[in-house]
């Protein structure tokens, strides 16, 4: 019953706070109602947080001033007396001011609430800059909204009571994170950009966690990070899915993210719920070389590049240039190597999210067998990463060292239709360096394009959605670990039974690219069809263009001289016999060189290799041209590929 009034409490809460949104419309469209909100409501929550103790910090400010205390010494005496017994992380507002009280002067309302929120701790105040929220407090203000929306969190009857009394710091946090969600929802154009599906995530924790017994320990301490933060619901999902079961673990949680708005939202959600937010870095996590210096704690490298973690968990950008990190990327794969986060190899350009994962795996304990906890991993793909890049390739480099290490455990294929911003197919990986002894050696493939149900509405490209059922039917697949594993699916709504589960060896995905090469064989003959052909050679053409745009007269020059010189050429070759076909290059070389040297005309390299491409054709039944040492040329026009598998029993890694 307790749980149940609590859930129509949240319910009640969301609804409210979705119709205080309602008196933005105008200034504002649905989509950005966020930039107001999701700020209010952790201003209002801090406020009732703090309301207790504010006469007392407000004396004790007076107190500590008067005895000279100043800066961080100042700050920590403050946030003791602010804190009380309740609170862990230091918070405080050294203003005069209440959320209520700003409703005392409406003519003066913008101002005093900047006042207000200059009042609070450091850590507190960087959430709303990064919210850039003052933008928004003038907007607000010059369009006659500000003194109405906040006096619509204290309306008669229907306050927004968020005190810790009426709602406790994990139930905010869920309020908080309910709210994000349906915000970015109506932002759906947005969305993909730094949010992913609660579901998909709750999937992606479900099958990190499925074989971990050690978590559920009482007092384990474990470290959660996620690279690419956003808002950070992959880190507040897995920290859920840990305390449900063991409220006394002890986990702290690490990310980085260089979306201002995303960043904010994150740490608000963890300071709402009491939690350190001292560990959630702003800045990009892959580099940025050269970087300005932006003034608002940047951070333009991996902010945790001297850590590694038990659990990590992504969604990098799909399809997304790695151009502003590229100086800095490569500049680290050249003189770091393997010593540094991307030794394997370097993605194409446009698509950097294997960058991320090199970046993850770097960050991994040590494997149990050299004395470690190990690692696991899961990230969010689309297809790029599976299937893009040929033999020797940066992508396939980058699988291949993956595989060889035997630290790729599992591919899950989702279904499509399931982010807000693409409706393709998108792929979980995981990764681990810590495999159980019957998963070494080998990778399980699970297909989960027919384990969905259609959403009642759409949002943006999402029309698909995972149930319950379906999560714990993926997690039972991968459990269960057996090859040509089944599962009932909906086809046409019809139940049918699919075989969604797959195990290979990991030598399996490995193959060997070899080029057959065939010689090259030509004829020659100097007919007056292939003579034509010497226009289409760039070479002979450009004996008479000049590069001397400058000098008029000069250009003039070499311009008629390459055209005496092209002249002479052609009339040297008709000395050359058009009804004889040489079937031998050499044989034909001789007789251009005597041909030549007749017609006192002395040819570049360039030149002559353009003469024997215009007057040779391909034949097989011509002898093999050879290079000057002898060996047989290749043909490239019959060049060709096969891709064989390894064999089995072949060791891995290759030489």
């Amino acid at each position: 019953m307790a749980e149940q009034a609590q859930s129509s409490h949240h319910q009640e809460l969301v609804g409210f706070i979705w119709g205080i949104a309602d008196k933005l419309r105008g200034p504002y469209r649905p989509p950005q109602y966020r930039r107001v909100m999701l700020p209010l409501i952790v201003l209002r929550r801090l406020d009732a947080v703090l309301e207790p103790t504010k006469a007392a910090v407000l004396a004790a400010k007076v107190k500590y001033e008067a005895a000279g205390l100043k800066g961080e010494a100042l700050e920590k005496a403050i946030a003791k007396v602010a804190i009380g017994g309740d609170r862990q992380q230091p918070l405080y507002n050294l203003s005069q001011f209440t959320f209520r009280s700003l409703l005392d002067d409406s003519e003066g309302i913008a101002s005093n609430l900047q006042t207000y929120i200059n009042g609070f701790s450091p850590k507190a105040r960087d959430i709303f800059d990064k919210f850039e929220f003052f933008k928004e407090i003038e907007k607000l203000d010059e369009n006659n909204r500000l003194y109405l929306v906040i006096k619509e969190f204290f309306t008669k009857g229907k306050e927004v009571d968020l005190s810790p009394q009426a709602i406790s710091n994990l139930q905010m946090g869920y309020l908080f994170e309910e709210l994000v969600r349906k915000f970015n929802e109506q932002a759906n154009e947005e969305a993909g950009d730094h949010f992913t599906p609660r579901e998909v995530i709750r999937l992606m924790v479900n099958l990190v966690f499925c074989e971990e017994q050690d978590i559920f320990q009482k007092g384990i301490s474990r470290t959660i990070y996620d690279p690419t933060a956003g808002t950070g619901g992959m880190l507040s999902v897995a920290e859920e899915f840990i305390k449900r079961q063991n409220p006394d673990a002890n986990l702290r949680l690490f990310g980085q993210d260089y979306n201002p708005e995303a960043y904010a939202i994150c740490c608000a959600d963890l300071l709402i719920k009491d939690e350190a937010i001292d560990n959630l870095i702003f800045g990009n996590t892959l580099g940025v070389k050269d970087a300005k210096n932006k003034g608002n704690n940047f951070t333009p490298h991996d902010g945790h590049f001297d850590k590694r973690f038990h659990y990590m968990f992504a969604n990098p950008p799909f399809g997304v240039e790695w151009k502003p990190e590229e100086g800095f990327v490569k500049d680290e794969y050249k003189n770091q190597g393997f010593n540094g986060r991307f030794g394997a190899g370097l993605p194409r350009i446009n698509d950097g999210s294997l960058l991320f994962l090199q970046h993850m795996i770097s960050k991994m304990n040590l494997p149990p067998e050299q004395g470690g906890e190990g690692s696991r991993i899961a990230i969010v793909f689309n297809g790029s990463p599976l299937f893009t890049g040929d033999a020797g390739s940066g992508e396939s480099n980058i699988r291949r060292w993956i595989i060889e290490n035997d630290w790729l455990d599992a591919v899950v294929a989702l279904p499509n239709q399931m982010f807000y911003n693409t409706g393709i197919f998108t792929y979980i990986w995981l990764v681990t360096n810590k495999k159980a002894a019957y998963r070494r050696g080998k990778v399980q493939l699970i297909d989960g394009t027919a384990h969905f149900q259609k959403m009642k509405k759409s949002l943006g490209d999402k029309r698909n959605e995972l149930s319950e059922d379906h999560i714990a039917e993926l997690v039972r697949l991968y459990g269960d670990y057996q090859h040509d594993n089944t599962s009932l699916v909906m086809v046409d709504g019809e139940a049918q039974s699919r075989v969604c589960g797959k195990i290979f060896e990991n030598r399996e995905f490995g193959f060997l690219k070899v080029t057959v090469e065939r010689p090259l064989r030509l004829n020659f003959q100097a007919t007056a069809e292939r003579l034509a052909r010497l226009w289409e050679q760039s070479a002979f053409v450009s004996l008479a263009v000049s590069k001397k745009r400058k000098d008029q007269q000069m250009m003039l020059f070499e311009v008629e001289s390459g055209k005496t010189l092209q002249g002479e050429i052609i009339e040297a070759l008709r000395g050359l016999d058009p009804d004889r076909c040489y079937l031998c290059r050499d044989l034909f070389v001789k007789d251009l060189d005597r041909v030549l040297k007749r017609g006192r005309v002395k040819v570049a390299a360039a030149v002559k290799k353009a003469i024997l491409a215009a007057l040779s054709e391909a034949d097989p039944t011509a002898a093999v041209c050879r290079d000057k040492r002898g060996n047989p040329e290749p043909d490239s026009g019959l060049r060709d590929t096969e891709i064989i598998p390894l064999p089995v029993g072949i060791g891995l890694p290759l030489p």
